[in-house]
Parts: C-alpha cells; structure tokens; sequence
C-alpha cells in the first residue's frame, strides 16, 4: 500500500502505517499525481480531512492545483474535491467509496447511546434535521446547534468543533442539541460526515446534550470510547436515515460536481 500525505494535516505517525508514505505540501496536485503514477495506483482512497480554510491560509498551489481552482466559479467542498476527482480520472487513477474499508464504523439507525432523546431534545434534533438539511444542500456546512428550537450556529469553513464552541458562546448557559447530516446525494468518495471523541468533548464541555446524525452516511471514530463518552457526559446520539429521495449516488458516479 502507498500512501500520498499532505505534511499540513497527516499525523507523522502515518510513516509507520504504510510501507511507502509520500509528503507532498497541500497546493502540490501535480506532485502527489506524479507520485500516485510511480506507484502504479489506479484506484485511491481519501482518508483524512483538509480544511476548507486552509484556501485561505497562503498555501503556494503547484501551476495543476492553479490552474484547477482558475476553472472554478464556485469553491465550495464538492466542487473543490470535485474536480481533483476529476483530474485524477483524467489521469486514470478512480477515486472510490471512502467507506470501503469503513463499513463498521458507519452509524446504524437508532438511539446508540444509553439514554434516548428528552421531549425538549427531540424537538431540538427534528428542528435542527429540517435547516441541517437545507445547509447541506447549498454546501455552505453539514452541521447546525439548536437551543429551544432556535439555530444558535450554522457551520461554515471552521468545522463541527468551532461551531458548536461559537454556539456556546452565542447561547451560554442555555442547553444545545448538535445536528450533524450528510449532504443531498452525498458522494461517498468524498467529505463524509465523521464525529469522534473530540466533537464529544467539546458537547460535554459545551453544555450541549443531543447529537443528531444520519445513519449509513456518518462514521464513528473510536466507536466504543465515543459511546462511553457521550454515556459518561450524559449526551444522546440518535441516528436516523437520511430522506428516501435522497439517495446517494453510485461510489463510481461521474456526475459533474463543479
């Protein structure tokens, strides 16, 4: 196995993960290709997350990353990683379901954690579900936090943890219920909705008690520790499916993303 590692968000300890790890800075497209075509790759996996702010933090991009990002009229995160995946293909190399190897840690439909949902709670998750989803679909973020039915944050390029902390700040000492979905038609090749012991810490320290996610689009990180957690802080973790009509696409779709 052959791994490509952007040094700006890989944890060092991936070098002794794989037999071969390859560095490449973020912005470096045309590197981390040359290298995925040493390697013989055909078929690649994303792991791993870059932050959409990163755009923003003076990256140098390689003339293939400029030339992509020129093409763009819009840079949100299907379009961005959208049109990588494209390019890769271009290259023959096919992205494929980011879950492959991940089936277990895909959330099932139902109350995961100890104690399910309170009245105030429930409306709260029902409530958060409805804007989550509309957020999702315009691609501006995949999480919300409610208190007493209102939308105390919606997220944007800081990530879960930051929103749910700017939530707390907005709302203090009123309690909060988190909402995490998958996005319409979710490509599951890419940006799947992931919630681990960290976002659990920052509820708990939040004074948020309700988690919200989409069953068989979420992963699970630290499965086993995050439930033991959210017991431990008192928070409820609900799964539930995403609408019918919102199928996700096939790992293999190569419906225009940009």
């Amino acid at each position: 196995m052959a791994v490509v590692a952007i040094r700006e968000e890989a944890a060092p300890e991936l070098a002794q993960a794989a037999a071969r790890v390859h560095w490449v800075s973020l912005g470096e497209l045309g590197r981390a290709i040359e290298l995925l075509r040493s390697e013989r790759v055909t078929r690649a996996v994303m792991a791993g997350q870059v932050k959409h702010a990163k755009l923003f933090s003076g990256i140098r991009p390689d003339w293939k990353m400029t030339r992509l990002l020129m093409s763009l009229a819009v840079k949100n995160t299907d379009s961005l990683i959208g049109a990588v995946a494209r390019v890769l293909e271009e290259e023959g190399i096919v992205l494929v379901d980011s879950t492959e190897f991940l089936r277990p840690l895909l959330a099932e439909p139902g109350i995961l954690s100890r104690r399910a949902p309170n009245d105030a709670e429930r409306a709260d998750l029902d409530y958060g579900r409805r804007v989550a989803r509309h957020i999702a679909a315009l691609d501006l973020g995949q999480t919300v936090v409610i208190s007493a039915c209102a939308c105390a944050a919606i997220e944007a390029m800081e990530g879960t943890d930051a929103t749910i902390e700017r939530a707390a700040r907005l709302a203090a000492g009123h309690p909060l219920s988190v909402v995490k979905v998958s996005k319409p038609g979710q490509d599951m090749r890419f940006d799947v909705p992931v919630v681990g012991l960290p976002t659990i810490e920052v509820m708990r320290r939040s004074g948020a008690t309700a988690l919200g996610i989409d069953a068989g689009r979420t992963l699970l990180f630290d499965r086993a520790e995050l439930l033991a957690a959210a017991d431990a802080a008192a928070i409820t973790l609900e799964a539930v499916e995403p609408p019918a009509a919102d199928s996700a696409p096939p790992a293999d779709s190569k419906e225009d993303k940009g």
